[in-house]
């Protein structure tokens, strides 16, 4: 078995596409491409490819990583370029990097994700700052939002990383977000908007870095 490590990103032509059909379109895309895929055993085998966390409908992706096993050892770059040609316009392959066989899953070494996020304001520069450090000062923030399964409470400033402001533009602002994502939860950049006073779903949310381990 032949493990790779891939880098890819996500635009604005497949952002709502779920992460079932994303899934779906790699599939096909190495199946095309003839990569050997390696399959798990059992009565239901499925190809060993794995994303570090999904992506929510309607954000786009700078930096995601996957994990795929095939059967036989593979040029990176011939990967990388045979994948290419088979992907549709939005999905790319940046790069691929062989990992060794013990290498732990990513979805266990994700700590943190960081995001870039345009909400549409009227308020000023100095304003926003202000909302910043005040929440960033906060021990703790109760939260909830509503799922189909019901009422979710929490605490958001438990998820919160750090928060900052990256540009200002006419009528609308742009924040930078490192929001938690373990086993103790994930951090959702409109929850985080919300609570900063910005009452409209965010313009445009971009995920621009997953953050394995510790990023100190």
């Amino acid at each position: 078995m032949f493990r790779l490590r891939v880098r890819f990103s996500r635009g604005e032509e497949l952002k709502f596409i779920s992460h079932l059909d994303i899934i779906r379109l790699w599939l096909r895309a190495m199946r095309r491409a003839g990569i050997p895929l390696e399959y798990t055993e059992g009565f239901s085998p499925h190809p060993r490819i794995s994303l570090a966390v999904p992506l929510s409908v309607g954000v786009t992706a700078d930096n995601e990583l996957m994990d795929i096993s095939i059967t036989k050892v593979v040029s990176p770059h011939w990967f990388t370029d045979t994948v290419n040609r088979q992907l549709p316009d939005g999905l790319k392959v940046l790069e691929a990097t062989p990992i060794g066989p013990n290498v732990p899953s990513l979805q266990s070494q994700v700590r943190f994700t960081q995001y870039q996020v345009e909400v549409k304001t009227d308020k000023k520069e100095e304003e926003i700052k202000i909302s910043l450090d005040t929440l960033l000062s906060l021990e703790s923030l109760p939260w909830h939002h509503e799922r189909d399964t019901g009422r979710k409470s929490y605490d958001l400033r438990n998820l919160i990383d750090d928060i900052w402001l990256v540009e200002m533009k006419p009528s609308a602002c742009v924040l930078g977000m490192i929001l938690r994502c373990d086993e103790s939860g994930s951090g959702r950049p409109e929850q985080v908007a919300l609570a900063l006073g910005f009452p409209e779903y965010p313009a445009a949310i971009q995920r621009t870095k997953l953050l394995l381990g510790s990023h100190r």
